[in-house]
C-alpha cells in the first residue's frame, strides 16, 4: 500500500505538502497539487481510515436530520435508529441534531437554514418533492455539505445516497396481497399522504401497475390525501366510504392508518372492507390483531434512521462515497398469524 512518504519522495515535496493536498488543507501551488494527486492515483493511494476518524474527533462534526412528521408514529422507530447511531457517533465527538417538521416546502427550507446556522457538516432528510428543495440540495452539494435522503427520495438532485424502501416494489406488494386476499369484484379506495411526497406517489404507481392484469375484477374508485394526519384520515375516510358505499377495500399508502381504521369501525364496515397498510406501529398492530387490517408491509425504520448517519460520517471522515446510491430496506409482510 502506498504511503504519504512514498508520494512525497516521488513528487519531490515534503510529507506535509502531500498531507495538505490529499486532505484539502492549506494553500499549495496548483501545479504541485495536481502532480501529487496524479501520483496518488497511479499508486492507488488509500487514506488511513483510523487516522482520518481520529482527525474527525478533533473536527467535532455535526450532522443534521430533518424528518416528517410530528404526527406519524412510524417516525418514532426511525428516531430510535437515529438515537442509537447518535450515541455511537458521540464517541467520535460527532453531534446529531434532529428536527421534525410538518409537510411543506417553506418549513423544510427554514429548517435547512436553521441547521446551517448551527454549522452542520452534513444533512440526512426526508425531502419534500419540489424543485426548490432539489435546488437547495444541489446548492448544499456545491457548499461541500453532503445530503443523504431517507424514507423518501427526490428526483434529479445531487444528494449523496438514498436509504429507504423501494416504494414501487412495496406498492406492487400491496397490490399482490390484495389480489390474493380477495375474490369477486373489488372496489378500492386509496388513502395517501401527499402527492408531493415521492414515496407516496411511487407506492401508488407500483400498486396501480400491478393491478392492470386484474382490472376485470379490481377497480380503483377514488383517492384522498390526508397528510399523515389521523383526524383528517378519519374524516376523509368516512366521507370516501359514505360517498362510495361500493368500496370494499382500502389501500393506505402512507400514515394516518389508525384514523382511517377507526372510521371503518365507526361505520360498522369492519370485515366487509379489506385493508392493506404500511408500518407495524402500536396502533396498526392493534388493528391487525383485532382483524380490521388484513396485512401490513414493514420497511425497517430503525435502519432508515441509522444508516444515513453512518454514510454521512464515513463520507466526511474518509471521503468514501457510499458503495450503493440506492440503499433499499427489506420488504417484510405481517399478518395476524405472524406477529
Amino acid at each position: 500500500m502506498a504511503t504519504i512518504k512514498e508520494i512525497a519522495a516521488l513528487a519531490g515535496v515534503s510529507r506535509g505538502t502531500v498531507d495538505r493536498v490529499l486532505n484539502d488543507r492549506g494553500a499549495v501551488n496548483p501545479e504541485t497539487a495536481e502532480k501529487i494527486r496524479k501520483i496518488a492515483k497511479e499508486l492507488d493511494y488509500k487514506p488511513n481510515r483510523a487516522g482520518l476518524v481520529l482527525a474527525a474527533q478533533k473536527k467535532r462534526l455535526k450532522l443534521g436530520v430533518i424528518l416528517f412528521s410530528t404526527g406519524n408514529p412510524f417516525f418514532q422507530d426511525v428516531l430510535a435508529g437515529i438515537d442509537e447511531k447518535a450515541e455511537e457517533l458521540a464517541n467520535y465527538n460527532c453531534t446529531v441534531i434532529t428536527k421534525q417538521i410538518s409537510f411543506g416546502v417553506e418549513a423544510q427550507l427554514q429548517t435547512i437554514d436553521e441547521l446551517l446556522a448551527e454549522e452542520v457538516n452534513g444533512i440526512a432528510m426526508t425531502p419534500y418533492n419540489d424543485a426548490r428543495i432539489r435546488n437547495r440540495i444541489n446548492a448544499l452539494y456545491e457548499q461541500g455539505i453532503p445530503v443523504v435522503t431517507l424514507n423518501t427520495d427526490i428526483e434529479n438532485s445531487r444528494r449523496l445516497a438514498y436509504v429507504g424502501s423501494n416504494y414501487t416494489r412495496s406498492g406492487a406488494t400491496a397490490a399482490g396481497l390484495l389480489q390474493l386476499m380477495t375474490s369477486g369484484t373489488v372496489n378500492i379506495g386509496i388513502v395517501t399522504g401527499s402527492s408531493n411526497i415521492l414515496c407516496h406517489t411511487e407506492r401508488i404507481a407500483g400498486f396501480m401497475k400491478t393491478l392492470v392484469p386484474y382490472r376485470d375484477r379490481i377497480h380503483v374508485i377514488d383517492t384522498v390525501e390526508i397528510h399523515d394526519d389521523e383526524v383528517e384520515s378519519y374524516e376523509k375516510t368516512t366521507a370516501l366510504l359514505s360517498e362510495h358505499p361500493e368500496i370494499n377495500a382500502l389501500f393506505f399508502a402512507a400514515g394516518g392508518v389508525y384514523g382511517g381504521c377507526r372510521s371503518v369501525e365507526a361505520l360498522e364496515r369492519k370485515g366487509s372492507v379489506r385493508i392493506i397498510a404500511f408500518d407495524l406501529v402500536p396502533t396498526t398492530r392493534q388493528m391487525l390483531e383485532n382483524g380490521t387490517i388484513a396485512a401490513i408491509i414493514c420497511q425497517q425504520p430503525k435502519i432508515q434512521g441509522s444508516k444515513p448517519l453512518s454514510l454521512l460520517f464515513a463520507y466526511l471522515t474518509t471521503g468514501e462515497t457510499p458503495e450503493k446510491e440506492y440503499n433499499y430496506t427489506a420488504v417484510d409482510i405481517r399478518i395476524k398469524e405472524n406477529l
